[in-house]
């Protein structure tokens, strides 16, 4: 197997994430995808500043300020100040927010229950060691900037 072919899966990936997104986004609220990930980070890590969340998705700082602008405005979340530093600002979940994510959360993985009834235990667990390592390894290029331009 060659990287051409992993490139087009991984592309592929993308695409259908897309559309389970598009198909998971209509309720209560709609989430643009910046914000469900925005939201997702703070539900799976807690409290952040906007330069961490920056850092986080590699976006400049002004992009992120405009996404959380937006959440902040349907009152998903709130900033408050930082305990540890008064100066900085942190962003929180409200308890909307919160609710928020776990419906859409819960919604996607009905989706998954049902897009994967066919596969074994050990086809689920081969599929997810094999995410884990790969966004482990993401995680590590990322963080020494060393990812190809």
């Amino acid at each position: 197997m060659d990287n051409d072919q992993i490139e087009q899966q991984l592309f592929k990936l993308l695409r259908r994430t897309n559309a389970i997104h598009v198909q998971t986004s209509s309720g209560e609220i709609e989430l643009e995808r910046s914000a469900y990930a925005i939201l997702c980070l703070l539900a799976d890590e807690g409290p952040q500043r906007l330069g961490s969340i920056a850092t986080a998705f590699r976006l400049d700082p002004s992009t992120i300020t405009r996404q959380v602008q937006a959440v902040e405005r349907i009152g998903l979340v709130e900033k408050a100040s930082d305990p540890l530093d008064r100066r900085a600002t942190l962003l929180y979940l409200t308890a909307h927010g919160t609710h928020t994510v776990e419906t859409a959360r819960a919604h996607r993985r009905r989706m998954l229950d049902a897009i994967l009834v066919d596969w074994t235990d050990e086809e689920r667990g081969q599929f997810l060691r094999a995410l884990q390592r790969f966004n482990d390894t993401m995680d590590l290029w990322i963080a020494r900037d060393a990812v190809p331009h």
